[in-house]
């Protein structure tokens, strides 16, 4: 059963695949990961509905202590500069039309989204300096190494609450929610790592500051391309990343979208708990994006390793998966439509206005 398991995740190499020929092609063929990916894999996931299915104790115990689960998780850094390494010496080729470069940018957009920042995402919840080192490193190809201090200090502390700059409110049009969270989730970084560093009474302008460090490393490294590929792939590679984090922005919409945790008598709010995530259980989705979409029972426990993550009957649920409601999320109306059908059904089930906007 663990083997099978285990050997189910292979299944992400699919998207690399797609992406070579997306680099290494031409014509229609350079669209290949995005079409894979919003095309493919909503489609298949129209078709079946996931999986519901547990691990007992014993099983998460044995897949806990299966480092297999973590080589594959480690497999992605090398792979994901290998890519860019790739996309760095491709996408500037002579006799590309714009249509074929966009191809190119898109896909290196998206190898950022779901090998950089979503495993990023899984590493950086890690306790091991070196997972987190690697998760820093992932970060850096989509220029985005703050969301490591506002996700883990930031967003899972204040989610589904209007103190989150990543967590939608009902009625939030995306296009207006991507500007406030890319902003204040920038902002809200800085922020935090100001009040880490009073707090061990190192000086804010300085080396110890994490957020400093972090823009002379991606300074760094756009410096870097310019100087080794010219201004054109520096500016391809910068749209690239811009790409990568705006998908991870897409994803942050829908998986919190008019859920909210309501405030104690204290003044202080609710533990969070399942319901104030929206689920997805669509098997293909899950294993491509080493279960993100089992997001309740992360934001649940955010220590728990992506291969023993679990189903809450209590926890919303997508009516499809990832890819599919990010598609969705683009149309305002449509998007509005279903969700607060979903909404409505859901509370529904819960106490008067409990986890709800």
């Amino acid at each position: 059963m663990l083997t099978k398991r285990f050997l189910t995740y292979f299944t992400i190499f699919t998207g690399p695949i797609a992406g070579l020929m997306s680099l290494f092609m031409y014509g229609w063929w350079t669209w290949t990961l995005p079409l894979y990916a919003f095309g493919v894999v909503p489609f298949i996931e129209l078709l079946y509905s996931g999986d519901t299915y547990n691990l007992s104790e014993e099983e998460e115990q044995r897949a806990l202590k299966a480092r297999a689960f973590d080589y594959l998780v480690y497999a992605m850094v090398p792979l994901q500069y290998a890519f860019l390494i790739a996309f760095l010496f491709q996408v500037g080729e002579p006799g590309l039309t714009p249509f074929e470069t966009w191809g190119r940018i898109f896909s290196m957009g998206i190898s950022c989204a779901v090998i950089g920042i979503n495993v990023a995402h899984e590493l950086g919840h890690r306790k091991e300096k070196y997972e987190q080192n690697m998760s820093k490193a992932l970060l850096l190809t989509s220029l985005y190494m703050h969301f490591f201090i506002e996700h883990n200090r930031g967003h899972h502390k204040n989610v589904s609450t209007d103190e989150d700059p990543a967590s939608s409110r009902r009625g939030e049009v995306l296009y207006a929610f991507l500007v406030r969270s890319v902003v204040m989730s920038y902002i809200s970084a800085w922020k935090l790592e100001a009040k880490k560093l009073k707090k061990e009474g190192k000086p804010f302008w300085s080396l110890h500051n994490e957020m400093i460090r972090f823009q002379v490393i991606q300074l760094a490294l756009v410096v870097a391309i310019y100087f080794f590929f010219g201004w054109l792939t520096m500016l391809y590679f910068i749209a690239a990343a811009v790409i990568g984090f705006l998908l991870l922005e897409v994803v942050n919409y829908i998986e919190h979208y008019g859920l909210r945790r309501q405030k104690t008598e204290r003044g202080t709010y609710e533990k969070v708990l399942p319901i104030h995530s929206w689920n997805s259980n669509h098997t293909f989705g899950r294993v491509l994006l080493f279960e993100l979409s089992r997001h309740s029972d992360h934001h649940y426990k955010a220590s728990r390793k992506y291969q023993i993550l679990r189903h809450f009957e209590e926890a919303p649920q997508m009516p499809t998966g990832y890819p599919g409601m990010m598609l969705l999320s683009l149309i305002p109306p449509l998007w509005f439509y279903v969700m607060h059908k979903q909404i409505d059904k859901y509370r529904a089930t819960l106490p008067e206005g409990a986890a709800l906007a």
